[in-house]
């Protein structure tokens, strides 16, 4: 029996590297997926095949640890495919430990819950990358909008229908555990001044999380704009973003704000419908590709 599942991808709205230290962010799933296909396999090893290194990875790891837990001992054959490359940083690693955990549990009969999923996902990323708060984990599982903090202590699904987003990406892959890593080293040694500033950015999320239920999308605008001052005052903004989000914001955008650790992968801009052509074209016109995603979509899912 073949059992297939899939994952979303995520943008994070709100609140970057603040959220590694408790405090708040808002985090949207997008349509672009991950899909697992998971079947028992009589041969004396498990097979993964996987098209990017990273992600098996990722997969061997969440096979060992459903083993060590479940006390399953069946070899496995686990294929993976994808909707988006782990480039643009979208969260592909979290998706497919998402959408392995469903697999199993579902080959297996054991009918884990959403939250089973995530916390066996959440420790899986803490083995492989010895930091993170678990957002983009919970996207993948839930799916949605989420107002989220760390380790999963509050994942509060927003009710909105979908986010007017422009998604730009800056052709620069980002290293992720590096900028996670700069701003911890920062954080130990100017302490009073980045708590200060992870103050100012959750006030913020708090705010936004407001304007985004009321759909008040010139004060959301303002805030998404303000987040990414402080995200250059933590060092994790680069040129090639904030030309992007500057021609952004020119061309009328409400706001714009890079989206994830930083150091490249995609900035995001917050536009009515008729903009969005005009700030397409801008973001272009300064060496940024438009990536075409939906927002707010379904968390991890059995495929037919």
């Amino acid at each position: 029996m073949k059992i297939k599942t899939s994952a979303p991808g995520k943008l994070m709205l709100m609140g970057e590297h603040a959220v590694v230290y408790g405090y708040p962010c808002i985090v949207t799933a997008v349509d672009k997926r991950l899909y697992v296909e998971a079947e028992i396999f009589n041969k004396k090893e498990d097979e993964i095949v996987t098209p990017q290194v990273k992600e098996s990875r990722f997969v061997l790891e969440t096979l060992a640890y459903f083993r060590e837990r479940f006390k399953i001992h069946r070899h496995i054959k686990i294929t993976t495919k994808g909707d988006f490359s782990h480039n643009v940083g979208l969260g592909s690693s979290s998706a497919v430990t998402v959408a392995t955990f469903s697999a199993l549990s579902s080959l297996f009969n054991l009918n884990l819950t959403k939250k089973e999923i995530f916390d066996l996902s959440y420790t899986v990323t803490l083995k492989i990358q010895g930091v993170g708060s678990g957002f983009d984990i919970a996207a993948a599982t839930y799916g949605g909008t989420l107002y989220f903090v760390k380790g999963g202590k509050i994942i509060e699904p927003l009710e909105i229908n979908s986010i007017p987003l422009v998604v730009g990406y800056s052709g620069i892959k980002a290293d992720t555990p590096y900028y996670v890593r700069k701003v911890a080293e920062a954080f130990k040694d100017r302490k009073s001044e980045m708590v200060t500033i992870f103050i100012q950015i959750a006030d913020l999320v708090n705010k936004a999380k407001k304007s985004l239920t009321e759909k008040d999308y010139l004060t959301l605008g303002k805030l998404m704009t303000n987040d990414q001052s402080f995200l250059k005052k933590l060092g994790v903004s680069i040129t090639q973003l904030d030309e992007m989000i500057k021609s952004a914001l020119d061309s009328g955008a409400y706001g714009a704000k890079l989206s994830g650790a930083g150091g490249g992968d995609c900035m995001i801009a917050l536009v009515a419908e008729e903009k969005r052509s005009v700030v397409e074209k801008a973001i272009k016109k300064v060496g940024g590709e438009i990536i075409n995603v939906k927002n707010n979509a379904e968390g991890v899912r059995i495929e037919k």
